[in-house]
Parts: structure tokens; sequence; C-alpha cells
């Protein structure tokens, strides 16, 4: 974070880039209307010119360093990674067979609610939502193209499904870094916390149980599957829930893809060359918009915008319930702000942990609101990467359409909330 005065003119990129995107699209009734990529770039070349009188050079290092930080390159390299396992996989049967084996075996009713709980477990296994959006999306796409299920209400429950996982893991960034920086114990903030985003994710089970409970499957389809082509996703789904880190889960599935449609005859060796090839050039565009983006909020944060924030925020903090919901307001404005949830709470953490000295607040609990609005609201923005990655593999899907039917993420939200309100949890209240 910039250790500059907060400047509300810092501001002015995120805005316009806001405004283009979603203002755009609202306007013409087409939220394609205005390319991502195209309002990234006018939002930043608008950033530069910005305080003329500091040199060019500093703002150029400042978008550059916002661009290049490890966790955004790590971002890119996972969506690089997921086009190469997603390519090979659709090309030896692989997303056909899982569909049309989910298909066979579940009534229409019961599809989302299954892959949301297959999200939530995969999720909590990895640690990362990305990988689990870049994982399932295609076999809810795939379900959506069979059923009359809507596009977006599909990657909507994946999105939710991978929120919750990267909420409450032991090996997610984000629950390493809100109890590292609170100084407290994983366990603890886990139990104060699972017990806040279980009523929102059995909701959301419920919810996609009524919403889909008129889908019906045409029984006289044959929803062919071949067991070995299946294989790739339940490779997948095992060594992420023995706890493998997320990259060598994608490659490692993308090699056995390969190998096991070189054995079955899907394709040769050449054509499983173009299929990986193709699949990381359909995810080329959405690593851009993430790049771009960043250097966007390094731009922003470096002339203050994310201290205007912060110090409004702080400001306005006069009670112990208000410190709270001060807390929730502070990595929640700063997760859309960045756009990513693990940087939210790394640059809000420092801060709520003075107030959770200066108020007597448990530390437990503000870990907990921490991780729980970080990972809410990083489920709803339409330009976080979870959403980005999700829209990218649905071609012509923008991802300001996903966010009506962000169901769970919604009621994160309103749980973290109510149990800030109601003074949840009690037993852990210092005061």
């Amino acid at each position: 974070m910039s250790n500059k005065k907060g400047s509300s003119l810092a501001l002015l990129p995120l805005v316009i880039f806001v405004a283009l995107f979603i203002g755009t699209g609202l306007f013409a009734g087409d939220f394609n209307a205005m390319p991502i990529t195209v309002a990234a770039i006018i939002a930043s070349v608008a950033g530069f010119f910005l305080y003329l009188k500091e040199p060019f050079k500093d703002k150029l290092s400042a978008y550059l360093k916002g661009a290049a930080q490890e966790n955004v390159v790590m971002i890119v390299v996972i969506f690089l990674l997921s086009g190469a396992f997603s390519g090979v996989a659709n090309s030896m049967g692989a997303v056909d067979s899982t569909v049309n084996l989910g298909l066979t075996f579940l009534p229409g009713s019961l599809l989302l609610s299954g892959i949301f709980i297959i999200c939530c477990f995969l999720s909590l296994s990895m640690g990362t939502s990305m990988g689990t959006v870049v994982a399932i999306a295609p076999i809810a796409i795939g379900i959506a193209e069979q059923t009359d299920i809507g596009l977006p209400l599909a990657l909507a429950t994946v999105i939710g499904g991978a929120m919750f996982g990267d909420n409450l893991s032991f090996i997610s960034d984000t629950t390493i870094v809100a109890t590292r920086t609170q100084g407290v114990k994983m366990i603890d903030k886990f139990k104060v916390n699972f017990w806040i985003v279980l009523p929102g994710a059995i909701l959301t089970v419920v919810i996609l149980y009524f919403i889909t409970a008129d889908v019906s499957l045409d029984q006289t389809e044959n929803y062919a599957y071949n067991l070995v082509e299946v294989l790739p996703y339940l490779a997948v789904l095992i060594i992420a829930l023995l706890g493998v880190d997320v990259m060598i889960v994608l490659l490692g599935g993308a090699v056995f893809a390969g190998v096991l449609g070189l054995f079955t005859g899907a394709f040769d060796i050449f054509t499983l060359i173009t299929a990986a090839g193709e699949g990381i050039a359909g995810m080329q565009e959405i690593a851009i918009i993430t790049i771009l983006i960043a250097g966007m909020i390094g731009l922003v944060s470096h002339y203050g915008g994310i201290n205007y924030l912060l110090e409004t925020i702080m400001s306005r903090i006069k009670s112990k319930k208000g410190a709270e919901l001060g807390i929730a307001s502070l990595v929640s404005v700063t997760d859309m702000s960045t756009a990513n949830n693990t940087i939210s709470i790394i640059m809000t953490g420092p801060l709520a942990k003075n107030i959770t000295d200066e108020y007597d607040i448990d530390p437990r609990k503000s870990a907990s609101i921490l991780d729980t609005f970080a990972a809410g609201f990083q489920g709803i923005i339409p330009y976080g990467g979870q959403m980005l990655a999700a829209s990218g593999l649905a071609a012509g899907l923008s991802p300001v359409e996903i966010i009506p039917y962000s169901i769970y993420p919604a009621l994160l939200i309103i749980s973290g909330i109510i149990a800030i309100l109601i003074g949840y949890p009690k037993k852990y209240s210092k005061a």
C-alpha cells in the first residue's frame, strides 16, 4: 500500500473502469458492448494523466509493479494451466463423459446442488477458489448446455462453492494471512468462521434445489459416457483432496488426460499438442485482462486511492460493534478496489489488528470477519479473477451476467453482517 496521503481523485481510474465496463452495458443493453480489455486500457491511460507534476517513470513503475505482483502472476499461470487441462480433457472426451455421467445418475433438481457441494469440498481441499473454478466450470457449462439450466446460474454456483472453501480452508492464502495478521490459530478462526458460513451454504443448496426443481432430463436421450474418460476429473478431485498445490493438480491433470487420450486413441501426439495449445490460447485474453486490471489498481494505490478509502472508514468508527462493521467495510472496499481477496486482507489486516486491540474485540472474530467479507465480495465483483475465469470459459458470456445468480456469496455477506449485529459468537467475546 502506498504511503501517500489518501486522495479521492486517485480513485478516478477505478471509477472510469467500472463506469465504462458496467455503465456501457446497462446503456446498450449488452454487457459485451464494451470489451473489458478496452475499459481497462482506457482507465489506465486516464490514470497516467492524473497528478501531471509527478514523473511519468514513477507512474509507470507503480503500474508495472502492480501488474507484476506475485499473486497476479500466479493467477495468470493458473489460467494458462487450466486452459491446457480443459483443452486436453475436452479433446479426449472427459468433459462430455463427466457431464453425461451426472445426467445419467442424478435428477435434474440435484445437478446444481451437487455441483455446489463438489466445489465446496474441492476448494476446501485445494485452498483456492481459482483452481476450483477453472477445474469445474467446464462441467457446469456442459450441464447447462444439455439442460434448461441457465449458464449464468450454473457458473455462479461453481463460483459460490469455490468461495466457500477459499474462505474456510486451512491452506488457503486468505486463511493464512487473516490468522497471521490477527495473531490467532487457524483452528480457532475456523471454529468461529464455520458457523457463520454454514447457514448460507445449507440455504444455497436448498435454494438451488427449488430453482431447479422443474428441470427435467430427456428420458429418451442416451447420455453416453465412458468411465475411462471420466478419470482425468476424478484424478483431479482425488489429488486436490490430498492437499496438493493447484498448479500441480492442473498440470498433472493435463498430462494424465493426454496420456489417457493417447492410450484410448482419442487423439495422436500432434492433436494432443494442438488441443493443449488451443486451450491455453483460449485463456490468454483473461490473463491479459488480469494483468491490465492489476496494473491499474497499482496506479490507484500509488496515488493514495486505497489509503483514502481506509482513512475514510477508520474515521467513522466510534463503538465496538461499529469497529467490527468497520473491519468488514475495510476489507470489503479494499477487495472491490483491488479485485483480490488475499491482497485485501494483507492490506487491511494490520489496521484490523489495531482496531481489535483498541476496541477489545476477540482477534479470532476479527480474523473471521476479514476472511468472510473478502470471500463474499470477491464472489460478486465482475472483474475478480473467479468471475473472469468462469466467463472466459463460457465464450460470449459477460461476468456481469453471472452476478444476479451469485447466491452463496450474497448469503455469505448477509451472514457476516448478522453475526456482527447479534454479537456472535458470544462465547468468544472478551467484553
